[in-house]
């Protein structure tokens, strides 16, 4: 898991398949562009920062309507 100095953020895919959001322990979708995790179900997103996923509640930032709610199109498709 790191985060580089071109605002992306990579995480190993073992571990995001294990990580859940602490609200509603829904999977989260890596959002590498603005380094945060993103939980489509609680509106929420989670900073990451560092390299370090912060999964507080308190701290994410509630999604607003012109971010990005729907998953990739890669997940949609059968």
């Amino acid at each position: 898991m790191s985060a580089t100095g071109t605002g992306r953020a990579t995480i190993d895919p073992w571990l995001l398949e294990r990580l859940v959001c602490p609200l509603t322990r829904t999977p989260l979708r890596l959002d590498e562009a603005a380094c945060e995790l993103v939980s489509t179900a609680a509106g929420l997103a989670y900073p990451i920062r560092d390299g370090v996923p912060v999964m507080l509640v308190e701290v994410a930032r509630r999604l607003g309507p012109d971010d990005a709610v729907s998953a990739p199109a890669s997940e949609t498709q059968p």
